[in-house]
């Protein structure tokens, strides 16, 4: 980061404030700004006031629960999503990624944990110049991918799948290799989850081209692209 930049900054929503100022803090020392929100029911609202470079987001908070605020934040805005909670059953774990979180920490954690895994997901998202495979236009400086000039709405991990299957048209990835192209932990995500995601793309995919099946299952291998020129 230059002189002249200004510092990536972190909203922490977490209302425990011993733990929101540690995070803070060490998120500060690593060269991060940040602003903490104690209340779910404010949280939306700033997302949409500062532009901030990640959302650090609890689920159990006053006034709106963290999954409530992921699906409202989903339908506007592309800000990267790490889930921070004590809530470690499976069926949290897999909403939250379905609804767009694109990491999920449990705990008790190390903040150095959290502070690399903010790392490692800003990279993930960072943007990378405009790609065009025939129909299919992927845009990452506007988080944007279009089909047949439409374009379509997706969330952060709907957004990498897609575009790493239109990264090599007709080649089949396992779910294995899609997981390690979604999610840097695999500790907290499940095989199916990979499933679902597909699922939903394929569903904005058929909005746009109602008559084909662009994702291809092959049986017990994996998911692949295929992308027939239009006539």
């Amino acid at each position: 980061m230059s002189a002249g930049d200004a510092a990536p900054l972190i909203l922490i929503v977490e209302d425990e404030p011993k733990l929101a100022r540690l995070l803070a803090d060490y998120l500060a020392a690593d060269g991060f700004a940040t602003r903490c929100i104690d209340d779910g029911a404010a949280a939306v609202a700033e997302v949409r006031k500062n532009d901030a470079a990640l959302m650090l987001l609890d689920l159990m908070l006053p006034g709106k629960d963290g999954l409530t605020i992921c699906r409202e934040v989903r339908a506007f805005a592309a800000i990267p999503i790490i889930v921070v909670t004590a809530r470690v059953d499976e069926i949290d774990r897999l909403l939250g990624l379905e609804l767009g979180a694109d990491d999920y920490i449990c705990k008790p954690f190390s903040p150095r944990e959290v502070v690399a895994r903010v790392r490692a997901v800003l990279r993930r998202v960072a943007p990378t110049p405009r790609v065009t495979v025939e129909r299919l236009v992927v845009d990452d400086a506007r988080f944007e991918i279009t089909l047949d000039g439409r374009r379509m709405e997706l969330t952060q991990v709907e957004f990498r799948l897609l575009k790493t299957l239109a990264a090599a048209p007709g080649r089949i990835y396992s779910r294995e290799q899609l997981l390690d192209k979604l999610y840097e932990d695999r500790r907290v995500v499940l095989d199916r989850t990979v499933d679902s995601h597909v699922k939903n793309v394929r569903r904005k995919l058929a909005e746009i081209a109602p008559a084909e099946d662009l994702i291809r299952s092959i049986y017990g291998v994996g998911y692949t692209l295929e992308l027939p020129s239009r006539q």
